[in-house]
Parts: C-alpha cells; structure tokens; sequence
C-alpha cells in the first residue's frame, strides 16, 4: 500500500515544514523524519490511526506527530493524507479531494497524449514548411 499526498496536503505539510524551518531548521529536519516515519507506519498499519474526534462518522482518520495533525483516509490501494494541520487549528469537514490511482494514471496518460499531439502537430508543421520551401527553389 502507499501513502500520497493530494496537492493541498502536500502544500500544507511542506507549508509546516517550512513555518518551523524558520526559527529552527535541526527542529523541521527532526518533525520531517518523524512525520515521514510515522506515515511510512500507515503502509503496512492503515487502521492504526484514530477517527477524527471531531467527525467520527467520516471516513477519514488522523495520524498525530506533534504539534501536527496528518488527515487520511484509505483508497483502493492508496492512503491518501489530505491535510495537515497545526493541532491548535479547529478542522473544517474534511473536503473529498482524494485522487483515485485510477484518475491520476488517466491524468497522467492525458498529458502524455496532449504532448504527443502538440508534437505531432509541430513535427507536422515542420514537415509542411519545409516542403513548401523546397518547392520554393
């Protein structure tokens, strides 16, 4: 199983990272590594962190590393932590921002194909300029 980030969690835990960086940047190292550790555990043990007290009938879960708080919630194959909160902040209803593998593989699929068309269309452009200039000499 592995643990992702949606674009907001990941936003937000680098957001913390940084915010302790700068008063003590050896303190961001240590609740990187902790924070790291402690979601690598969700891999192998994804029911072992607790409901949110807040919204227990939800299906999202939290994992707590000090002062923060790493909101989760399971997904096929995926943990997908979808934010990341200072434990002094009062949690809004978590948004269901969870990106299935399945989308994020098509996402990724879409791109390539737009590149390739955008290449071809190019390549073809190319070719077409490069015909009328030798039908120039």
């Amino acid at each position: 199983m592995k643990v992702r980030f949606t674009p907001s969690g990941r936003i937000q835990f680098l957001k913390a990272v940084s915010y302790i960086a700068r008063d003590n940047p050896q303190a961001a190292v240590r609740f990187r590594k902790r924070s790291e550790r402690a979601l690598r555990r969700l891999s192998r043990y994804p029911e072992s962190g607790r409901l949110i007290q807040e919204f227990p009938d939800l299906p999202f879960r939290e994992v707590i590393v000090p002062p923060y708080r790493f909101f989760y919630r399971r997904e096929g194959r995926a943990i997908w932590v979808v934010a990341c909160w200072h434990g002094a902040q009062l949690p809004a209803e978590p948004r269901k921002e969870v990106t299935t593998e399945r989308t994020e593989i098509r996402a990724r699929q879409s791109r390539n194909e737009k590149q390739i068309l955008r290449y071809a269309a190019l390549r073809s452009e190319a070719v077409t300029f490069l015909n009328l200039l030798a039908g120039l000499h």
